[in-house]
């Protein structure tokens, strides 16, 4: 990897949720439902469907070469020891699922694997009402600090992160 990937964490205690819970409002009021996988149900259909969506939102990150097999993503989301279905936040319109903010829990922070919005429904605030929406599982876990990482060149995810709050990781 020859690139310096920017890698960001975010202080739980700091995080104003007040700031950005008119985005899950908002989200509502534009006919999206947040909910979880735990909530939706953590069947083979829907750890197919969330594939899917992470694999075409995946696409347009600098840097992501070839995405998984279904067995690999399987191996490395599902079978994981940090996954919990909690910590899945699936941005659902009708029977459409446009976006998902994929977390996992750690040692001492919880891990934001991967957040994505379907191109169409890019530009409206999603990606922060589902970051917003996740730090319910966050705060169920105790984590003190959420970390993420991007690729340099994907600017929207890094600029969305800070307005959020994350900053550089001092580790």
């Amino acid at each position: 990897m020859s690139e310096t990937w920017v890698r960001l964490e975010l202080d739980v205690a700091g995080f104003d949720h007040d700031r950005f819970a008119g985005y899950v409002t908002e989200c509502q009021l534009n006919g999206l439902r947040l909910t979880t996988l735990a909530d939706l149900g953590d069947t083979p259909e829907h750890r197919r469907k969330l594939y899917e969506l992470n694999k075409e939102c995946s696409a347009d990150i600098p840097g992501r070469g070839k995405f998984f097999s279904i067995d690999e993503y399987a191996e490395r989301r599902f079978a994981d020891a940090s996954y919990n279905p909690r910590g899945v936040v699936i941005a659902v319109e009708g029977d459409d699922w446009v976006g998902m903010a994929a977390t996992s829990r750690h040692e001492g922070f919880v891990f934001n694997e991967m957040t994505g919005v379907r191109a169409g429904y890019r530009g409206r605030g999603i990606s922060i009402a589902m970051k917003t929406f996740a730090m319910g599982f966050v705060r169920e876990c105790g984590a003190s600090r959420v970390r993420t990482f991007h690729h340099p060149a994907n600017a929207a995810a890094i600029a969305m992160n800070r307005k959020l709050g994350f900053v550089d990781a001092a580790d």
